[in-house]
Parts: structure tokens; C-alpha cells; sequence
């Protein structure tokens, strides 16, 4: 029997929903903003360190196997015990990561550090994205899914632009990052403190600890090509945090941690404008539409390394970014159709399952090759993976069924 866990009647209606809606927002980019933080300080740690690329890829590989860990095992936790105790417990993660990062000269404090970071993230991508979900107001149409899918790519974005800005002109370059986000992440936990809650306890909280990936049947046949976006584009978001800082000053020749953080921002930041184009079109068009730009910009990416080019590289960055935004939104969209108030957290646990499998596996490999291949060659192969993912799209993408919608079981 499908268990259903029903908004909180709180005082206050549209108001209190509000505070949680923006709070949960808020919160969901400053986990994003502390993720998106440590990427300009890579350079600095290969320069005066001695970090490998080798090295930099298995934090980003780190952080992702902790968020996909946390995710299987904690994913559905916030549909029994609420959204605020679980969204206040990610953020201690991240400020727990964040507190070992003020202190990085070896490369194991630095993947320790991630790995807490994706802990944190695990649990914030299923239960802040499923609070944002509860609390968000029924108009705009598109709000919902734009809010829960590019919020992070915003925090992204956000956090490596403050941090590379910071390292290169303020003081303390290895450490005013992280006292700049641990005081967000401070001011998240005291909003979402003061924010209603969306759903009501449920039974059952230690069984919702079993492994276990679901979504709603009536959405199961939009899986593969969600899955084919998700892993794509979300491979490409990891190559910009382990490889590009390198690139940025091997191929592209500057050093500087604010274009680092720039050039990172130019993928990251345009997916949130990308995104209310997708709600143009259909879920099956939008995610075509994005794929095809996406491929495009990947195409150009790859053109301008191997010709050492930043304007170019820049430009075609934007142009993946905002195709991805496009596309992912769409994908989104089609997975929380008809979605009831305890589908959504497992469903966000499925989509981020996909996403960070996407950014761990090719980054391992990746990761692994960096010893024998040399950076544009690895970039040629991440170019490869979006070619299939959008011959995938453009011929398996379809719209979610309209027909209507009744309590149907979950198939696992």
C-alpha cells in the first residue's frame, strides 16, 4: 500500500508556504555555493601543493560516490521525518566539510572534505529539492521545476565565481572561501529552522534506510532518455570542476582563479536561463531541443582546447550550459508529472542518482586515463558520450501520459 505523507495544515497558508518555498531555495543554492567553492582553489593546491590531475578528479569522484551512497540509503527519510530535520542535517554536513577545507595541504584532507561535502549534497538533493516542491506556488507553471532542477546549477555557479573572485584579490586565499560559505550555510540552518513543515511523520523510517529505487509507474517508460540527459550533462558539469582549472592553464594559458571560476560559471550559470525556454515547448521537444544545443556547444568546446582558443571556448561553454539547462529542466518536468506529495522525494533521489552517476563514472575513468592521455584527448571522449546521448534523445524522447491520475503502486 502506497503510503502518503499530507501537507501540514499550517497557519498562515500561502505566507508560511512562501518563507519554506524561498527557504528552501535559499539553502538548496548554498549547498551548491559551498560544492561550487572549492573549484578555483584547485590550481593553487596543484601549484603549491603538488596536487596531481589525477589526484583533483578523485575528489570530484569522492563527492559523488558520498552523494550516491546517501542518496540509496537516505533518500526517502525526509517523506517520514520531515523535510526540516533532514534539510537542517545536510547543511551541518556541508558546514562539517567545509570546516576540514579551511586546513588543505594534502590531498587526502582535501578528498575527506568532498566527501562530507557529498554526504551533505546527497541528502540536500533529495530532501531540500522535494521541500522546494511541497512549498512552491502553483503559477508560474514552470517555477516548480526550474526552482528544484537549476538551483544547484545556480549555487554551481554562484560559488565558483565568489570563490575565484575571493582567492585572487582578497586575503587569506586558502581559507576566506569556506569562512564566506560556512556563514551561508549558517544562515540557511536558521531559516529552514523558522520554516513550516510540508508533510506530516510517517512510520517506517528504518525500512526507508534500505537501498532501494523506485519511481511512479505511470512515468517509468520517460526514464531511459531522462537518464540519457542526466548522465550526459552532468558528466560534462565534472570534467568543468577536475579538468578545466587544468585546462584553464595548461591550453588556454592563464592562471588566474577568477576566470577559473568564470569559465566554470559560463556552463553552470546559463542552464538557469536555458531552463524557462525549455517550458516553451513540450517535455519530448525541449529535451531534443536541448540535447542538439548541448551537443553543439560540447563540439565547440573540444574545437577551441585543441586550438587553444578562450574566446571560443567560453562561447561554446555557454552554449552547452544553456542547451543543458534546457534539456534537463525538460526531463525533470516529464518525472514529477501527476507526481503525488510522497513520490517526489524518491523521485529527486532517482534523478540525482542518474546525475551523479553521470559525473562519478566518467570521472573515475577519466581520472584513471589522465596518466596516458593527455587533456584534449579526454575532452574528445566527453564529447563522444553527449554525441550518444543525443542521438539517444532525438529518437527515444517522449511526453508524459495525460491521461488521468489515480494512486498507482510504485514499481521498484
Amino acid at each position: 500500500m502506497l503510503n502518503t505523507a499530507p501537507v501540514t495544515d499550517a497557519a498562515g497558508g500561502g505566507r508560511t508556504l512562501r518563507l519554506a518555498f524561498i527557504s528552501a531555495v535559499v539553502s538548496l543554492a548554498a549547498v551548491f555555493v559551498a560544492v561550487g567553492s572549492t573549484i578555483p582553489l584547485f590550481n593553487i593546491y596543484r601549484a603549491e601543493d603538488g596536487f596531481t590531475n589525477g589526484g583533483i578528479s578523485m575528489t570530484v569522484v569522492a563527492y559523488s560516490v558520498a552523494t550516491l551512497a546517501t542518496l540509496l540509503v537516505l533518500g526517502r527519510l525526509s517523506s517520514h521525518l520531515g523535510r526540516r530535520p533532514t534539510s537542517i542535517a545536510s547543511l551541518v554536513l556541508l558546514l562539517l566539510g567545509c570546516v576540514l577545507l579551511l586546513r588543505v595541504h594534502d590531498v587526502g584532507i582535501l578528498i575527506a572534505g568532498r566527501f562530507l561535502m557529498g554526504l551533505g549534497a546527497g541528502l540536500a538533493s533529495s530532501s531540500l529539492t522535494a521541500y522546494i516542491v511541497d512549498a512552491a506556488p502553483a503559477r508560474p507553471a514552470w517555477l516548480t521545476s526550474v526552482a528544484s532542477s537549476q538551483t544547484v546549477m545556480l549555487g554551481l555557479a554562484v560559488g565558483a565565481v565568489v570563490s575565484g573572485a575571493l582567492v585572487q584579490f582578497g586575503p587569506w586565499p586558502r581559507e576566506l572561501t569556506f569562512l564566506v560559505v560556512i556563514g551561508l550555510l549558517l544562515l540557511s540552518v536558521a531559516l529552514i529552522a523558522v520554516s513550516p513543515e510540508t508533510v506530516t511523520g510517517m512510520p517506517g523510517a528504518r525500512r526507508s534506510l534500505r537501498p532501494r529505487v523506485y519511481v511512479p509507474a505511470r512515468v517509468r517508460s520517460l526514464l531511459p532518455v531522462a537518464a540519457a540527459v542526466f548522465l550526459a550533462t552532468w558528466a560534462a558539469g565534472a570534467f568543468y570542476q577536475a579538468f578545466v582549472p587544468a585546462l584553464v592553464e595548461d591550453q588556454l594559458h592563464t592562471s588566474s582563479p577568477l576566470i577559473v571560476g568564470l569559465v566554470f560559471a559560463a556552463y553552470m550559470g546559463p542552464s538557469v536561463l536555458g531552463a524557462p525556454l525549455g517550458g516553451l515547448f513540450a517535455p519530448a521537444t525541449a529535451q531534443r531541443v536541448g540535447m542538439i544545443g548541448f551537443l553543439t556547444g560540447m563540439i565547440g568546446i573540444v574545437t577551441a582546447i585543441a586550438t587553444g582558443t578562450l574566446e571560443l571556448f567560453i562561447a561554446a561553454t555557454i552554449v552547452a550550459g544553456t542547451s543543458q539547462g534546457i534539456a534537463i529542466s525538460a526531463a525533470t518536468r516529464g518525472l514529477l508529472h501527476g507526481n503525488t506529495l510522497a513520490d517526489r522525494a524518491p523521485t529527486f533521489s532517482v534523478i540525482y542518482l542518474l546525475s551523479y552517476s553521470g559525473a562519478t563514472i566518467p570521472a573515475l575513468i577519466a581520472g584513471q586515463l589522465s596518466n596516458t592521455f593527455s587533456l584534449p584527448q579526454i575532452a574528445i571522449g566527453y564529447g563522444a558520450l553527449a554525441l550518444v546521448a543525443t542521438l539517444f534523445t532525438a529518437i527515444g524522447a517522449q511526453n508524459p501520459r495525460t491521461e488521468a491520475i489515480g494512486h498507482s503502486r510504485h514499481t521498484e
